[in-house]
């Protein structure tokens, strides 16, 4: 009861502070979804927004691979986590990210079928996106906040 206690504590005070990684069984479920053909191996087209994360965290797949062993570990490792984005984004500022860094960041924040993008005057890189079977507008800024408008 204390735990729960706190950990809901230190969700209202902190709330885009992430308090546990995914468990193994959630890793593992998300490994599953994502093995449309269950070969234990995702393709791009299978695992394009892992793949996208482990770019952005400069861990690319072994051999342009990721095995179900190889997900699990990084998943555990907090390296698949969909990160929440800052309050008032996207913020303006100077965007060093290429338009493939900004689209990877669209990928890895779940979002498919990312179209060209373009940098706004404010140094924001905007396009369209689907989230789920519904097509967005999404915006990256300078500190990787993904968000959809």
């Amino acid at each position: 009861m204390k735990r729960t206690f706190l950990m809901i504590a230190l969700t209202a005070l902190a709330p885009n502070v992430a308090v546990a990684a995914m468990t193994d069984a959630e890793c593992a479920t998300a490994f599953a979804t994502a093995d449309a053909n269950k070969d234990g191996v995702l393709s791009t087209n299978e695992g394009g927004r892992y793949y996208a994360a482990l770019r952005i965290a400069q861990k690319p797949a072994a051999d342009g691979k990721l095995t179900q062993a190889d997900f699990l570990a990084h998943c555990k490792a907090d390296l698949f986590k969909t990160a929440t984005a800052e309050a008032g984004a996207p913020l303006k500022g100077a965007n060093s990210f290429t338009e493939a860094q900004a689209q990877d960041r669209a990928l890895a924040a779940g979002f498919a079928t990312i179209s060209s993008m373009k940098k706004d005057d404010n140094g924001v890189w905007r396009g369209t996106a689907m989230d789920g079977t519904k097509s967005v507008n999404i915006a990256v800024d300078f500190k990787g906040n993904v968000i959809a408008n």
